[in-house]
């Protein structure tokens, strides 16, 4: 028997205000990221000091919601967008993109690199390590929502998603339903856990092992854009594509391959680039003025 997606998406209730995992999710994402970009600040892997890297964190957040939902929209929901310009305000009925959110982080960190004359892929090799474990907490946030979930299949671990079903069941009905096996044949791979595991966790350890060393410039930057594009693209195989997009070609491109193939392309450039690039040296003090 398949396992039954029975999680409240709901962390805590305030009266009227619901205040859902998918939303924490996010702070985790960003406390992560500052307490392991404060760790790669004291090896010396960008000489800043802290003020300076607490401005970076700042922008990179506003990147992360703006250019996610921005992405989100143009990508998945412009049909939407054209049809009532205000759905893009409306961030309580989701959307987020990945790919979106990687655009914004980038004009953030080339504003910020700016202002503090820095070389933009500097940064960017010093951030790239930062965001797997922002991606392993977003996709486990997808999970508890469960959103975003895959194909058909009879894997033992598969999953029946209530938000996958033609239509909307009460709990203890679809718990009955799944006793009896009426739900059998409609359980799903959770890609939500697939994709936290491989974008998450494995590309964490790979960058983090990658990066302990001094890298050429482009170097840590194109083996994550890399890394983020296999996974992704071999991901989507399994995962149930937006029902409103459907597959782009072929009956089996979906958007997520789509958007995925550039940065497989800009990692094996970058890495190429890379060999011919300079090593930025630690420094033993973060003391560029903010």
């Amino acid at each position: 028997m398949h396992y039954l997606h029975d999680i409240d998406p709901v962390a805590i209730h305030l009266g009227p205000l619901a205040i859902h995992w998918y939303g924490l999710t996010y702070l985790i994402a960003f406390g992560l990221a500052y307490w392991l970009g404060m760790r790669r600040l004291h090896l010396g892997r960008l000489q800043i000091n802290e003020q300076a890297f607490s401005d970076l964190m700042f922008y990179g957040m506003v990147g992360v919601v703006a250019g996610g939902r921005i992405g989100y929209m143009l990508f998945y929901g412009y049909a939407k967008l054209a049809a009532d310009p205000l759905s893009f305000f409306r961030v309580w009925e989701g959307g987020m993109s990945f790919h979106g959110g990687l655009l914004g982080v980038m004009l953030a960190v080339w504003w910020w690199s700016r202002r503090h004359q820095l070389a933009l892929f500097d940064t960017l090799d010093f951030v790239a390590p930062l965001i797997p474990t922002g991606l392993l907490s977003v996709r486990l946030g997808n999970f508890v929502g469960g959103e975003l979930w895959g194909r058909t299949t009879d894997v033992p671990w598969a999953m029946i998603f209530p938000n996958a079903l033609p239509q909307s069941y009460p709990a203890e009905v679809l718990r009955e339903m799944q006793a009896t096996g009426a739900l059998e044949g409609l359980a799903r791979h959770p890609t939500q856990l697939y994709e936290a595991a491989l974008e998450g966790v494995v590309m964490f350890l790979l960058l983090w092992w990658f990066s302990r060393r001094p890298r050429p410039r482009y170097a840590v930057s194109g083996m994550f854009a890399l890394l983020y594009g296999v996974f992704r693209f071999a991901v989507e195989f399994l995962r149930e594509p937006d029902a409103h997009i459907g597959f782009i070609a072929f009956d089996w491109l979906t958007m997520g391959m789509l958007l995925s193939m550039p940065l497989i392309l800009v990692g094996l450039v970058l890495l190429f680039a890379s060999h011919r690039a300079p090593t930025l040296p630690l420094a033993r003090r973060t003391e560029v003025s903010p």
